[in-house]
This record gives structure tokens, C-alpha cells and sequence, in this order.
């Protein structure tokens, strides 16, 4: 199970790839503004594998049940 640190450190490294990309579009600097989409990308795959780990959790803890 992704603990509580581990997606606070993905959503975070999501929202400072929007301020990169912000950012590089207010200072017309591409690099930085396809930098901060690649966070953003980067962050958005880790809480989606953030997600997949819980529901995996999840369906253990169900057949345990049984």
C-alpha cells in the first residue's frame, strides 16, 4: 500500500511541474514549460500506480476475509 508521505511527495511533485510549466509560458522559455510537463506526467504516473497498489491491497484484504 503507498503510504500517506509517498503520495503527498506525487501530488506534489505534480503541482510544482504546473508551476514549472507556468512558469516557462510567462517567461517564453520552452524548455522549462516541457520540463514542467514532464513532472506533471511523472507525478500523474506515480499516483496512478499509487492508486493500483491500494485497489491490489484492497482485493488481498477482501480474500482474507473469506
Amino acid at each position: 500500500m503507498a503510504d500517506f508521505i509517498d503520495k503527498a511527495k506525487h501530488k506534489a511533485e505534480e503541482l510544482a511541474g504546473k508551476a514549472k510549466e507556468k512558469g516557462g509560458k510567462a517567461t517564453n522559455d520552452r524548455d522549462l514549460e516541457a520540463e514542467g510537463r514532464g513532472d506533471q506526467a511523472k507525478g500523474g504516473v506515480k499516483q496512478a500506480g499509487d492508486k493500483v497498489s491500494d485497489a491490489a491491497d484492497d482485493i488481498k484484504r477482501t480474500f482474507k476475509q473469506d
